[in-house]
């Protein structure tokens, strides 16, 4: 892998992580259509520790949130109040949501880095994608905040983010989508799909390092990885700004149409 390939992928990873348009799918169509040829045994691990970099801009967007939601959540075990103020609840509600994605994730580690080996399956699973942001615009009615959440709504969310194990499900287009099913506002919807991002994006990145470990060759390809997580971590942040701004005025059609687009072109591309 090139460092103009690094970039590139790290620009895409930053932008379509947190718009709901699946940067999984899109790290599987643009190597299809510029017609890389990267190696297999690494295109997983690598897909998945650039996440690193998105990772780093949800902790930079949402510092205030992260760093109340641990002082309350430590300090309510150590009171033995464990849900005595909302960002405590938050903390919990965040951890029970996690739960879903974290054991299925396990379970179907192997399925998982199967599909990512050819563009097919993304394609069909771009069209879930779109599927879901449109079902959430139909039937939910926006009237609930973050504060609103219940220890259902989260573990519902949280069976929805499991669709985003597969490449093409947009993991914030899951979890949003899901969220508007339980009728909070999309702002709030995105709000609690990035905070979630942070424990699901850290245990990725860990156990895909340990694979990294097991590599051959892993010195190839460590300065494309730092480069692609750097941009991505810029170009995340900045799209994690645009679309709080644009979900408080519009709706999820456009991004279902794109996400539509992409897969009739990554279709066509095999």
């Amino acid at each position: 892998m090139t460092i103009l390939q690094a970039i590139i992928l790290g620009i895409v990873q930053g932008a379509t992580e947190f718009l709901p348009i699946s940067s999984s799918g899109h790290l599987v169509l643009v190597p299809e259509l510029l017609n890389w040829e990267l190696r297999e045994d690494v295109t997983f691990v690598f897909d998945v520790l650039v996440q690193w970099g998105t990772l780093f801009a949800v902790f930079i967007y949402y510092w205030k949130d992260l760093t109340e939601i641990t002082k309350a959540t430590i300090q309510g075990v150590l009171n033995r109040k464990p849900f005595e103020t909302f960002y405590a609840r938050l903390g919990w509600l965040l951890v029970l949501a996690t739960i879903p994605a974290v054991i299925l994730g396990l379970l179907l580690k192997d399925t998982v880095e199967a599909a990512f080996k050819t563009a097919t399956p993304t394609a069909y699973f771009l069209l879930l994608t779109a599927a879901l942001l449109i079902f959430a615009e139909r039937v939910g009615k926006r009237t609930r905040t973050v504060e609103d959440i219940t220890w259902k709504d989260a573990l519902i969310i949280g069976f929805f983010q499991v669709m985003a194990l597969f490449p093409g499900v947009s993991r914030s287009g899951s979890t949003i989508a899901g969220a508007m099913t339980r009728d909070l506002e999309r702002p709030a919807a995105a709000r609690f799909s990035f905070l979630m991002s942070v424990p699901v994006i850290l245990g990725a990145g860990i156990v895909s390092t340990f694979d990294l470990l097991a590599t051959p060759d892993i010195g190839s390809f460590i300065v494309p990885l730092l480069v692609a997580t750097a941009v991505s971590a810029v170009v995340g942040y900045i799209a994690i700004r645009w679309l709080i701004a644009f979900l408080s005025k519009y709706p999820l059609y456009g991004f279902a149409v794109y996400v539509v687009f992409a897969s009739i072109v990554l279709f066509l591309s095999i």
